[in-house]
């Protein structure tokens, strides 16, 4: 019984102390996404999500059995001045396990320069727990909030390619993605999906076969319109009210 609570003790600690590694993490992120704001930067939300076939066709995969079954990844960009005008990007998964699109994060710096000018482009850090977690003979160490190349499926984001564009980039810390607006975005996007696909598809029967068709890109394409600027403007509000708690918190 002893030797449990001991251990139960130990991990309470080592949870604690990577806890506030996080918080210490995150009130950096946050400190220089403001010290950039001041500075005339503009913020843009830059990142992806993954798109079930299941969630596009309303097949109902819950009789227990395991089907593989073809999941998109969707590229876009947005921020308080609403979506990047960027055409977004749209492929298949398992395409993306054999390569990357590594000219697109050149691109993209492209188009926010042209359009917004300098801007702090945020990406959220990819979930690395083991990595990350300290060991329990370690004293824990706040790693310093470098830039560092961040490696989506879909793109290789690096600071060099942004600096020389005249951008900074920035990695939320993964605790606080609901620091990133296009979270919401993106589940706005994936209930339009859900409430009109019988708007989007048709069904055609031969002699043997039945068949049906999803205009997918038009699905994604009104999905992504009617997340309008005002829209926008009150998904970012809502993280600006989470960062000034946090700011006000962790300080």
């Amino acid at each position: 019984m002893p030797h449990f609570a001991n251990t139960l003790l130990r991990n309470i600690i080592t949870r604690n102390s990577f806890d506030n590694i996080r918080r210490k993490q995150c009130l950096q992120y946050l400190k220089t996404l403001r010290t950039l704001q001041y500075d005339g930067f503009k913020t843009v939300y830059f990142g992806e999500t993954d798109i079930a076939e299941s969630l596009i066709t309303g097949e109902d995969l819950s009789d227990g059995y395991f089907v593989q079954t073809p999941t998109w990844c969707i590229v876009h960009a947005g921020g308080r001045h609403g979506w990047v005008p960027w055409k977004y990007q749209m492929f298949l998964r398992d395409e993306l396990c054999i390569k990357q699109e590594d000219s697109l994060f050149f691109e993209f710096c492209d188009v926010v320069k042209k359009t917004y000018g300098k801007c702090a482009i945020v990406v959220k850090e990819r979930r690395q727990q083991d990595k990350m977690r300290p060991k329990e003979d370690e004293e824990p160490e706040v790693q310093v909030h470098a830039p560092s190349v961040i490696n989506l499926t879909s793109i290789v984001c690096c600071p060099e390619v942004a600096k020389s564009y005249g951008h900074e980039l920035l990695s939320l810390p993964s605790p606080y993605n609901y620091l990133n607006p296009l979270d919401s975005a993106w589940s706005s996007l994936k209930w339009f999906i859900i409430n009109n696909r019988k708007e989007f598809c048709f069904h055609y029967i031969d002699s043997v076969y039945s068949y049906q068709y999803i205009l997918l890109s038009d699905l994604i394409s009104k999905g992504i319109e009617r997340i309008n600027l005002s829209k926008w403007k009150t998904i970012t509000n809502k993280v600006r009210r989470w960062e000034n708690y946090y700011l006000g918190t962790f300080s």
